[in-house]
């Protein structure tokens, strides 16, 4: 998991589930699904960011 924050608009370097935090940090509950190369999608309130929570895990080719 990554505890780098995101802003809205920024591009996802990985896919998954983004949480949506607060001014100060804290969780909202709130997810978004993202693919890697989009951009984050817009958030209810000014100053809340985006932390990936859960990114999307790929199989390898063998």
């Amino acid at each position: 998991m990554s505890d780098e924050l995101k802003k809205p608009g920024e591009i996802a370097q990985r896919s998954g589930q983004y949480e949506i935090t607060g001014p100060r940090g804290g969780g909202t509950g709130e997810e978004r699904t993202v693919t890697k190369g989009e951009p984050l999608p817009p958030t209810p309130q000014a100053g809340q960011l985006y932390k990936l929570v859960d990114p999307t895990k790929h199989k390898g080719s063998k």
